[in-house]
């Protein structure tokens, strides 16, 4: 199917490919989102205001991977680590994959790989880098599925990656 491109910018384009318009990665090498688990039980989400949405939502920690020109050649685990780190002050004794998917098909070629973190140790306060303003959660795995009811409530937004993630909590 013949592409067109519309318009490039430093991660995305936008594309036609035939009738259909859809959005391309481009200048990365994948995307993890981190299942961060303590010893304690509890999910650490984050939360953080999302320009495409106008509105605040709750996220795994997540980021792009290779997205630097320092760090072109970086692995998944390694991109998750210092996601971790930036995100949520966190260094995790473990990471590993568990799963990976399209993270919205219908609109994007994008890409994301789970990885499950444990044995945390948090080591600074998080909160992301200069350009983000990231609220750390802890959240008891027993009590997750009601305090995503009680955020959604008060006009929170929750991304769809987080409910998919609590399989692997367990």
């Amino acid at each position: 199917m013949d592409r067109q491109i519309v318009w490039q910018g430093r991660f995305l384009r936008a594309v036609v490919r035939g009738r259909y318009e859809c959005i391309e990665r481009c200048n990365i090498s994948g995307i993890v989102g981190i299942i961060a688990v303590t010893d304690e039980g509890e999910l650490v989400l984050v939360e953080q205001f999302r320009p495409p949405l106008q509105a605040r939502v709750i996220e795994l920690p997540a980021g792009l991977v290779g997205d630097t020109d320092a760090g072109r050649d970086e692995s998944l685990e390694t991109a998750a680590h210092r996601e971790l780190m930036e995100e949520t002050g966190y260094v995790a004794a473990s990471i590993e994959p568990v799963a990976c998917g399209a993270a919205s098909a219908g609109m994007s070629n994008e890409t994301m790989t789970l990885m499950l973190a444990r044995g945390l140790t948090r080591t600074a306060a998080g909160g992301g880098d200069e350009h983000e303003d990231i609220t750390v959660h802890h959240v008891p795995l027993k009590q997750l599925l009601d305090w995503l009811r009680r955020r959604t409530a008060e006009g929170i937004l929750v991304d769809l990656k987080v409910y998919a993630a609590i399989p692997f909590c367990q």
